[in-house]
């Protein structure tokens, strides 16, 4: 169950490894996922499954995060590295980062090396942080996750969250300080965020900040999302649109795909065109791809870098 009053159990974990290949499309990149579990408890969230299932109840906190990543850093044997995501299947800075610090340490190794990084979050903690971006702004952006504007839909969906307001005013501080940023409406779901008005409510906040790149695509439904969909649909008094999930992706209960389920082509061409119609009429680009080649662009070869660095230890 996704929903509860309860707080989470926050635990030390200690990795035997943190520096990883993900594969997105053709695209290939490297992450960082300094905690396991989150506690925003997006009802939506992709990265709960079998191998995870206590993702909402239980947080470790990679304590020797930074240690390895160094470590493996050291041991890198290819010239050069690719930008590096904070992070990939949970919040790096969710609550438990002000308990350990643990992203914070990360961030501060992968400077030292000259690695650049993009952080995708949704929290407001980050701004804790803000003198770290801001000193390194040429090879790092950020990537904001924004679902809604309405207050009484996130409360449902991600009770967890800070309310979308204080995320805005987050946002414009780094905006404010020059930082790179981007907003990302992910997921977008069916019957309750895919209307124009809503995202449009979500792209106006976005130009009166001052961001320039919005990005955005439709849920991906698995087993376990189901779930948890048909429970939200049921809060919101439109359990009758489950029959138009079935429609919309393709499926017939009882629901058993253990893979990611995309929507149809017409109903994903329909909800991501509006979208990128919407943010033209406000001169915003659609997409960080334009950051990501910023920073790729910007990055040093590595083993420069480390032979500097070695070089430097023996002045």
């Amino acid at each position: 169950m996704w929903y509860s009053d309860k707080a989470p159990v926050i635990e030390k974990k200690y990795s035997k490894s943190i520096l990883r290949y993900f594969k997105v499309g053709t695209h290939l990149g490297l992450t960082i996922n300094p905690y396991q579990g989150c506690h925003h408890r997006c009802g939506y969230c992709y990265a709960t499954y079998k191998w995870s299932p206590d993702f909402y109840d239980k947080i470790y906190g990679k304590i020797n995060a930074p240690e390895i990543l160094e470590s493996e850093l050291n041991r890198w044997n290819k010239n050069l590295i690719l930008p590096v995501m904070i992070s990939s299947a949970t919040d790096a800075y969710q609550y438990a980062e002000a308990k350990f610090g643990i992203t914070k340490r990360c961030i501060q190794i992968l400077q030292q090396y000259q690695i650049p990084f993009y952080v995708f979050t949704k929290s407001t903690l980050i701004a804790r942080d803000l003198d770290l971006f801001r000193n390194y702004s040429d090879n790092c952006f950020i990537v904001w996750s924004i679902t809604t504007t309405d207050e009484k839909i996130r409360r449902v969906l991600e009770p967890g969250t800070p309310p979308t307001t204080r995320i805005f005013d987050t946002i414009k501080k780094f905006v404010d300080c020059g930082i790179k940023c981007c907003v990302n409406i992910d997921p977008i779901i069916p019957f309750i965020t895919d209307n124009e008005e809503h995202i449009e409510s979500i792209v106006d906040r976005c130009q009166q900040l001052g961001l320039k790149r919005i990005c955005g695509s439709v849920l991906r439904l698995r087993h376990d999302i189901w779930i948890r969909i048909v429970e939200i649909l049921e809060l919101f008094g439109i359990s009758w649109a489950t029959k138009e999930y079935e429609r919309i992706y393709g499926f017939q209960e009882p629901f058993l795909h253990e893979n990611s389920l995309s929507a149809n082509t017409t109903y994903t061409d329909n909800v991501v065109n509006n979208l990128k119609a919407v943010i033209s009429k406000k001169n915003i680009a659609f997409g960080f791809n334009e950051l990501l080649q910023q920073i790729t662009n910007s990055r040093q070869s590595y083993a420069i870098s480390l032979k500097q660095r070695k070089l430097s230890e023996f002045v």
